[in-house]
């Protein structure tokens, strides 16, 4: 993979998110030429600069609901990961329109542009909350994929191939459920957890951009990737942080009550990482599963071989018990600070 990578000049849209700058993070490791960092925050750019001191990398301010600016942005560039989404489950039920437009027309945008500056690979980080959604989130991260997965179809002669790779939970994102577990415990509680049996796919920034950049290097163009993940009890996850979290703000676990409250507006009580129909067109490789769109055939996946499971969803694989749960948590950065 550091081969892949060498030399190489990226762009990252969404690239101080805690997804897209741990993309960032880990492709300066791997000898890239440049990387263009696209936000349109501008005080998350200002920070990113201070703590990421390296001459290769191009702050950018710029939406990706800019069709221009992304053009722009994505000329001379050989890869684009396309990180940049609004992602916050109660926040899009309110603000539907939003999250289309950053999401759905944002996503465009950036194929657009990739096929217009000649863009050698290009790959959308997406959700498990696109499959058989319940929410706007979901509902529009579902129609990213299928924009994704068009554009390989209808690319014509052009060098650009499209993929999308799509993982649950990343536990030390922003405003993630770790996060607000976190703030809860360090006020003294009480942690509120919506549901006693909500389960979910859970993994860390580190490990899902690692199969980020695994499947932009290894992408044939048109498929779904879709990382090999553990579940976890949500409420073992709050038990656990309240456990090991509590003696460093000097409070006594005991004490620190864990409240049921009702489901969020389009929220699930288990998520999903394929539908069943999925899971008929998909190959499985060392860590990752390939899931080959029925509008776009492929060949170099040796076949669709169904994986020897009737779903992927988080209440039916095995979940981590809770010392599992705690070896993640000291594997984070940033967990009780």
């Amino acid at each position: 993979m550091n081969d892949f990578f060498a030399d190489k000049r990226v762009l990252v849209t969404g690239g101080t998110g805690s997804i897209g700058a741990e993309i960032v993070t880990q492709l300066l490791e791997h000898g890239v030429q440049v990387v263009r960092v696209l936000s349109n925050d501008e005080n998350s750019l200002f920070n990113m600069r201070a703590q990421l001191d390296d001459e290769r990398l191009r702050y950018l301010l710029g939406d990706v609901r800019d069709e221009k600016r992304m053009r722009i942005a994505s000329r001379d560039v050989e890869l684009v990961f396309h990180a940049a989404a609004l992602k916050h489950v109660p926040i899009g039920e309110y603000n539907p329109f939003e999250l289309v437009q950053t999401n759905v027309i944002g996503t465009q945008n950036a194929i657009s542009a990739a096929l217009d500056e000649n863009v050698e690979r290009f790959l959308l980080i997406g959700t498990d909350k696109a499959v058989n959604p319940t929410s706007v989130l979901g509902a529009s991260k579902l129609l990213c994929e299928k924009l994704v997965v068009d554009a390989s179809a209808y690319r014509g002669n052009r060098r650009t191939r499209f993929a999308s790779i799509r993982f649950g939970n990343v536990l030390n994102s922003r405003g993630s459920v770790l996060e607000v577990f976190q703030d809860q415990i360090r006020r003294g509680g009480p942690v509120t957890v919506t549901d006693r049996e909500m389960t979910r796919f859970a993994i860390s920034a580190s490990q899902a951009v690692s199969c980020v950049l695994q499947a932009m290097a290894t992408m044939l163009g048109g498929e779904i990737f879709v990382p090999k993940m553990q579940a976890l009890r949500v409420m073992d996850l709050a038990e656990t942080l309240v456990k090991e979290l509590s003696p460093k703000y000097g409070l006594d676990p005991r004490k620190i009550a864990i409240e049921t409250t009702k489901a969020r507006p389009g929220e699930k009580t288990h998520e999903e990482l394929m539908t069943d129909r999925e899971l008929e067109r998909c190959s499985e490789l060392e860590d990752m599963y390939v899931v080959v769109p029925e509008t776009f055939d492929l060949g170099g996946y040796g076949g669709y071989e169904r994986p020897e499971m009737s779903e992927y969803a988080s209440n039916a694989v095995s979940l981590m018990s809770k010392k599992d749960v705690t070896d993640l948590l000291k594997g984070l950065k940033g967990i009780g600070h």
